[in-house]
């Protein structure tokens, strides 16, 4: 009976580390699942982060190509206004005559002239 006991006490021994095998594989298994679920939920996280940022970034470029865009439309507008003021001096100064230029100066002359000799 012993031995009968012996070999039934072997077997369960071989039967059960099988078992404790099969407990752990399946142990490991389902941490592994957690160990993947968690490790999951931490990479949702950091893209639903990244695609927050990427939408914050975009609306700022958007932002910042409105702004350049009306501040191109404006140097536009002065380029234009200054432009034109330009060529308003270049008719002035072109078509004012030496005769009336040669008054302009003889008269601040003669000025000057009189204002010296009535204060000397």
């Amino acid at each position: 009976m012993n031995s009968r006991r012996d070999g039934r006490g072997g077997r369960m021994a071989l039967f059960d580390g099988i078992e404790e095998g099969g407990i752990r594989a399946s142990s490991s298994h389902e941490i592994s699942e957690l160990e993947n679920d968690v490790a999951l939920g931490g990479l949702e996280e950091r893209v639903s982060v990244l695609k927050r940022l990427t939408g914050d970034i975009h609306e700022e470029v958007e932002t910042h190509n409105r702004m350049l865009d009306r501040m191109g439309n404006d140097m536009d507008s002065s380029r234009g206004v200054l432009s034109g003021t330009m060529d308003k001096f270049k008719m002035v100064f072109e078509t004012k005559s030496s005769r009336r230029m040669f008054t302009l100066v003889a008269s601040f002359l003669v000025v000057f002239l009189v204002v010296y000799f009535l204060t000397k």
